[in-house]
């Protein structure tokens, strides 16, 4: 019996797609699947070559005369917080981040409802039922983690948790070289602020506690406005041709 599944990636291409950043363009994706053994060892090896995970898959853009999409990583042991940063910081200084293993809860599945309803009802993943959220927590082969934000209570210095209700969840992908934030969703209640940047800050933080040198961001789209806040974290790398360039 062949082991190739397993033991050698195997590469396809997907067809063409309107893409979901620039207007009028088409997307084109490479993948292949990360199961077998050596799948956190792949998944760190693709992970440094730009490919992004999704459930047992490891993708990257292959799209026909265009390249706006560059994998982004930050530096974490240089990256120094803006003033705007430090704000967020503070508005934020009543949460905490506990890590946990990837296993969906009925509380994690409505509030990533609510985060599509209120920011993405338009979006690809706006239809997702409680099974397909189970299957992006569930499906993995690699070291992924989760980190649930809750607010500080009473005894939160003793047990380093936060209590009450679910405020923010970073699903995260642990690799030698540093962390990857694979997905994320929080509450979009106002009284909320700036959460997104909030979990990419702390996870700086965790990427340097655990003596990691990056935090891998995804894809930085050159044109899409809603992309462009991966430029406030800096210093960063970009990927290109020649491999890993510093910016910032």
């Amino acid at each position: 019996m062949t082991r190739h599944s397993l033991d050698t990636p195997q590469f396809y291409l997907t067809a063409p797609a309107p893409c979901p950043y620039l207007e009028g363009k088409q997307e084109r994706k490479v993948f292949t699947h990360l199961v077998g053994d050596r799948a956190h060892q792949v998944n760190d090896m693709l992970s440094q070559g730009g490919f992004r995970r999704s459930q047992n898959i490891a993708y990257r853009p292959a799209c026909e005369g265009c390249k706006a999409c560059i994998s982004v990583r930050v530096v974490v042991d240089e990256f120094a917080e803006k003033k705007s940063f430090t704000r967020t910081a503070n508005n934020n200084k009543n949460l905490v981040g506990n890590e946990v293993p990837p296993s969906p809860t009925a509380e994690q599945f409505s509030l990533f409802r609510r985060y599509l309803d209120g920011r993405h009802s338009e979006g690809g993943m706006a239809e997702m039922t409680s099974f397909d959220y189970a299957m992006m927590v569930e499906d993995t082969h690699v070291n992924t983690t989760m980190v649930e934000y809750r607010k500080r209570g009473p005894d939160t210095a003793i047990t380093g948790m936060g209590e009450g209700d679910l405020i923010a969840v970073a699903l995260t992908d642990v690799l030698a070289n540093g962390l990857s934030m694979v997905y994320s969703f929080f509450d979009t209640d106002p009284e909320y602020k700036s959460l997104g940047t909030y979990m990419i800050l702390d996870h700086i933080k965790r990427a340097r506690k655990k003596g990691l040198p990056y935090l891998y961001m995804g894809y930085w789209v050159d044109g899409s406005r809603k992309m462009d806040y991966k430029t406030r974290f800096q210093p960063q790398e970009r990927l290109s041709l020649g491999g890993w360039q510093r910016v910032g």
